[in-house]
């Protein structure tokens, strides 16, 4: 199995990109999996205290889990992926079943950051976006699909976002094999990223043939 890595700051067209790859590849042989999925449970905390949580820093995933599941995966087992409330901030009592495929793309912002899963990727992607498009994407998806407030949205930008954006996103960018920019004409950067994705595939093939 190939895993492909696809890291960036909030907003930055991440999930765009990794929907785009399945589309490539076909739908049956690809899984994307969201790092946010793995965000630890906080449902024995009250709900207040939930919402002051940094959820842009590397100690808000449990990368234990995320790591060891991308192993297993990478070794032809079947994974238990968490479901995550971003209303509650909890996870839910039931996971999402994910078989082995032929590609795995896992997207979010801190995708690149641990070591130990940077070592299980066979391709490391990160998508670059101005800070004032990111922002602006990220304000309309909160209060759309996430329940928050405009107030809530800038809140947490200034506060935690932004910060951590400097700290630990932005600097795992030097740990990509490509950089894609996340607006604009990206037809000869997509055209870029399914050639090395399709030669990776074809060597896997010819590979385990061998084997």
């Amino acid at each position: 199995m190939i895993l492909v890595g696809i890291g960036g700051g909030t907003g930055s067209g991440k999930t765009t990109l990794a929907t785009r790859i399945t589309e490539h590849v076909g739908r049956g042989m690809v899984a994307i999996i969201q790092q946010d999925s793995y965000y630890l449970d906080r449902s024995k905390m009250p709900l207040s205290e939930r919402k002051k949580t940094n959820f842009d820093h590397p100690d808000a995933f449990d990368m234990e889990l995320l790591i060891s599941q991308m192993r297993q995966l990478k070794g032809g087992k079947t994974v238990h992926q968490p479901v995550y409330c971003y209303r509650t901030h909890t996870r839910s009592e039931e996971t999402r079943t994910i078989e082995p495929c032929s590609v795995a793309v896992l997207e979010g912002i801190l995708v690149l950051h641990p070591p130990g899963l940077r070592e299980l990727m066979d391709l490391k992607i990160y998508v670059d976006a101005p800070d004032d498009v990111r922002f602006i994407r990220r304000l309309k998806r909160d209060i759309r699909e996430r329940g928050r407030t405009v107030d809530d949205v800038i809140e947490q930008y200034y506060d935690t976002v932004r910060p951590m954006h400097v700290q630990f996103v932005e600097p795992s960018r030097a740990y990509a094999d490509m950089i894609v920019p996340g607006e604009g004409d990206q037809t000869h950067v997509m055209e870029s990223v399914m050639a090395k994705i399709t030669a990776m595939i074809r060597n896997e093939r010819e590979t385990h043939g061998r084997t």
